[in-house]
């Protein structure tokens, strides 16, 4: 016998991540980390099975967070990377020595996005 526990939807052979307990007198199928030890009224599911797991209607889903998981980005840390790709994104003012711009470096004249309207540099 495999010291692994498997997934236990049908010809599923995933290591299982994820216990499945239905709780008939409240409708409730909750879905948490791994059982320590397997049990009979539970089922064991691989990431993928866990994620598309379903109720039927009228049931209510609970999933309880696994702490040893690495967490998921949050909207924040999405809201956090698209804000320091527009820093980076911004024209740095160049200059050289303190001098200002340097006559041959295009001037942008608009921008729409990510699209910038550069006016060439006058000869």
């Amino acid at each position: 016998m495999s010291p692994v526990r498997r997934c236990s939807r049908t010809a599923c052979g995933r290591p299982a991540v994820a216990t499945l307990t239905y709780v008939y007198a409240d409708s409730t199928a909750v879905l948490g980390p791994l059982a320590t030890y397997a049990e009979p009224h539970c089922y064991d599911l691989c990431a993928e099975h866990g994620e598309r797991l379903t109720a039927p209607r009228g049931w209510e889903v609970v999933r309880l967070a696994d702490p040893s998981a690495p967490a998921r980005p949050s909207n924040d840390d999405l809201e956090a990377l698209a804000n320091a790709v527009r820093e980076a994104a911004r024209p740095q003012d160049r200059q050289q020595g303190g001098r200002g711009p340097r006559a041959a470096d295009p001037v942008e004249v608009a921008r729409r996005g990510h699209l910038r309207v550069l006016r060439s540099p006058e000869s």
